[in-house]
């Protein structure tokens, strides 16, 4: 009997100290709000075929660099762009990456990694 495989990523759950502030930060870059809000303890955006979740942690002790969520978008050019319209600041424009992705990096509110990229063709 083989192992079973990993078929996918269900949904990313990020803890935010400002909910307000990280709904807006998400709905600035597009991601869709399926439940919660600014108000609200816990909030879940669509994602592709997944999700990205926060859920409040007002008294979570400091953290330290915890990791990187990666999101395919269909054209990352575009998407940078989207960002510093938005007042948003990339840590730097997007790059080909030699593992066949062109991509940039983007620190939400919290402090938490995020990439975007889209295959390079050919990859």
């Amino acid at each position: 009997m083989s192992e079973p495989a990993i078929t996918a990523l269900s949904a990313l759950t990020l803890a935010t100290r400002d909910m307000a502030r990280a709904v807006r930060f998400y709905r600035t870059l597009g991601f869709a709000m399926l439940y919660g809000g600014e108000d609200a303890a816990f909030t879940s955006f669509a994602c592709g075929a997944s999700y990205l979740n926060l859920i409040s942690e007002n008294e979570a002790p400091q953290w330290r660099w915890w990791g990187r969520a990666i999101f395919h978008v269909c054209d990352v050019d575009a998407f940078h762009e989207r960002a510093l319209a938005a007042g948003l600041a990339p840590q730097f424009a997007p790059r080909d990456a030699p593992w066949g992705e062109r991509f940039f990096h983007l620190t939400d509110p919290d402090g938490h990694e995020l990439s975007f990229a889209t295959p390079l063709a050919g990859a």
